[in-house]
């Protein structure tokens, strides 16, 4: 009898689209490498005229709401998270603060987990907003996945664009990632699908 289809869930929050459009890419990849992809986004936590006058579009309508009992379905979890000053944005921290049952039961202990970003900037924070994740997945003995360095685009340094060996990323200072960082994206996806899908615990 075949083995059971792995399952990654790709759980992101995006206020302008940039990490969404990475969301995306990182789907395509986990499904060529052989797994299940399903997408989600983490709650909105500002007040819809926040979000007006900061100009942010609606939140897309075919992308469900992650909530915390779901998070134990997946054989694996990648987080896109925009950089707040470094650090991971109030909504995705507001998410890990509700798995405190989660913790107590061991129930994300051995779950492969990742993470891809966006900043404003070059050196806005990229690789930090990646490490402050770590004690989450730390505590919940989660197996953090990076993408490392051997992807050709992290060594191409003729143009600007954003990922590190944490994972893939952009820099939100244009209308969308440029083609690279979606390129990286998927590379990052079919990369931690082929390590989930060829794990058995």
């Amino acid at each position: 009898m075949s083995a059971k289809k792995k399952t990654v869930f790709v759980i992101y929050y995006s206020m302008y689209g940039h990490v969404q459009a990475l969301a995306r890419e990182v789907c395509k990849g986990l499904e060529k490498a052989g797994v299940n992809a399903k997408l989600f986004q983490i709650a909105e936590t500002l007040p819809q005229e926040v979000l007006e006058k900061m100009g942010a579009p609606p939140k897309a309508a075919d992308i469900p709401v992650i909530t915390v009992d779901k998070l134990t379905e997946a054989d694996g979890l990648i987080f896109g998270i925009p950089t707040r000053f470094g650090m991971l944005p109030a909504q995705v921290k507001a998410l890990f603060d509700q798995c405190g049952q989660l913790w107590m039961k061991g129930a994300l202990a051995n779950k492969f987990v990742g993470t891809f970003f966006s900043t404003g900037s070059l050196a806005g924070g990229q690789e930090t907003t990646a490490l402050t994740c770590m004690p989450f997945f730390a505590h919940n003995g989660m197996l953090f996945v990076p993408i490392g360095t051997k992807s050709k685009i992290l060594g191409d340094n003729s143009a600007v664009r954003g990922g590190s060996a944490y994972g893939a990323g952009c820099i939100a200072t244009g209308p969308a990632p440029s083609a690279a960082e979606l390129q990286l994206a998927e590379e990052q996806g079919f990369d931690f699908g082929s390590v989930v899908r060829r794990t058995n615990f």
